[in-house]
């Protein structure tokens, strides 16, 4: 009996084939399990024995360098302006993919979410606006505008088969233009005051990565380098650190090195000339001549690829299940005092940012699409219907990271606002996600074939 060959889990991976917004979602799911669990842990540290400790950790200053090129800043802003740059950065270029060839690409059909995703931003920040409507609690308008894709994803994941696949892709092109929305926001309403000479720096670096674009340079190194660069002179400059990953991510090259047509004459020349060696000598270790081939094979495949799309896909790992759970576990330790639970509530930042979340999504996504399909303009897939659409707007609610986020650069000098908000934030969030997987529950069936 001719023995049988060996095929290690991972040797596997070779057969799977995903397309980049299938492993957005495989990846973004599993990150959003994650997430829920980092968070829970933070906040069981934080309202525990640890809890000085905890904090303690999370102003440690670290410092990098020395003298006038030394940068130093607490672990917590370290991950905040640091960390955050990455997960920026992924951000971007799922942006720039999206806009490109992916979901949003096509005016016609991105039209729904894009109108959606408008109502969903505008009416949380009207809503918080209307519980504060001045003083510096009115700093937080742009907290209830977010939508955590991670979190949203993992619901989804829960649901399993019940879900109709379109609603996934509803939900991810809402999230994209979402991000957009956030990033815009805070570019251009929660930046300090200006380094004009560090904005000429950052204005210089970003010039030189342009050049390198149009100049055809394809390897990662020179833009990473830069990008530290970048990332330095926006963190001197008062625009916050983690938009430079966005610049970035826009100026990475999505075109590749190969016309893929030249390269499947040239992979195929090579495959046949592997075949040869192979006749000749099997064993690839003692043949140097199929080693050879190989290597110029792999050196095609890599060149073939768009260079964005290669980053997009190395960084999603990291950023997935390194920075985001990292980021949570910072930021999501927000002690409880259960006896004043009620009164926490109750505080106009708190209730600003839980109706934004839960009701202003509710409304703003679930009302735009609406209006949108009464008025003509755009049309729902055969699949979806307006409860589907319901569902995804109270998933919409849990803001979880970029509304953290936000809530750091609005309130960055006034802790019990800070509270108040992730404590708003972390309710909205549990709401909405039970709100939104009971809804689609109970008003979806089970999809054939299973998704």
């Amino acid at each position: 009996m001719p023995q049988k060959e060996y095929t290690a889990p991972w040797e596997q991976a070779f057969n799977r084939i995903l397309t980049p917004i299938e492993e957005f979602i495989h990846r973004q799911t599993t990150s959003g399990i994650l997430l829920m669990l980092c968070a829970v842990i933070a906040l069981f540290i934080a309202n525990g024995s640890w809890a000085e400790a905890y904090h303690h950790i999370l102003e440690t200053p670290i410092t990098i360098g020395g003298g006038k090129l030394m940068l130093s800043m607490s672990l917590h802003h370290w991950i905040n302006d640091g960390l955050m740059a990455l997960f920026f950065f992924v951000v971007g270029l799922e942006l720039k993919r999206e806009l490109l060839v992916g979901e949003l690409s096509n005016l016609k059909a991105a039209l729904l979410p894009i109108i959606a995703a408008i109502g969903g931003m505008v009416l949380p920040a009207l809503i918080y606006m209307g519980f504060n409507p001045s003083g510096h609690t009115f700093n937080g308008w742009g907290i209830p505008m977010a939508t955590d894709i991670a979190f949203a994803l993992g619901v989804l994941a829960l649901l399993g088969s019940r879900v109709p696949t379109a609603l996934l892709g509803f939900l991810v092109a809402l999230a994209i233009v979402d991000d957009l929305g956030a990033v815009l926001v805070i570019a251009i309403f929660y930046t300090e005051q200006l380094s004009f000479p560090a904005l000429m720096a950052a204005a210089v670096v970003l010039l030189l990565l342009a050049s390198f674009n149009l100049g055809g340079i394809r390897k990662p190194l020179p833009y990473v380098l830069l990008g530290i660069i970048l990332w330095l002179a926006f963190l001197k400059s008062g625009v916050h650190a983690t938009l430079a990953g966005i610049l970035l991510a826009f100026i990475i090259p999505i075109r590749p090195k190969y016309n893929p047509k030249r390269f499947l004459k040239r992979a195929n020349q090579l495959l046949k000339e592997i075949g040869e060696n192979y006749r000749s000598e099997p064993n690839i270790v003692k043949n140097y001549k199929m080693r050879a081939k190989v290597r110029a094979l792999e050196t095609g495949i890599h060149r073939v690829q768009a260079p964005a799309q290669v980053l997009e896909h190395h960084m999603h790992i990291p950023t997935a299940y390194l920075v985001i759970p990292i980021f949570s576990l910072a930021n999501a330790g927000v002690p409880i005092e259960w006896n004043e639970l009620g009164n926490t509530a109750l505080h106009p930042v708190s209730l600003g940012v839980i109706a934004g979340l839960v009701l202003g999504k509710l409304l703003g996504i679930s009302g735009f699409v609406w209006l949108t399909l009464k008025a003509g303009v755009g049309t729902l897939p055969p699949s979806l219907n307006m409860k589907h659409i319901i569902g995804a707007s109270l998933l919409g609610g849990i803001g979880f990271t970029m509304s953290i986020f936000i809530a750091e650069l609005g309130f960055a000098h006034s802790p019990e606002d800070l509270l108040m908000a992730k404590t708003g934030i972390l309710l909205a969030s549990l709401v909405a996600g039970i709100t939104g997987y009971i809804w689609l529950f109970i008003n979806s069936t089970t999809q054939k074939p299973p998704l």
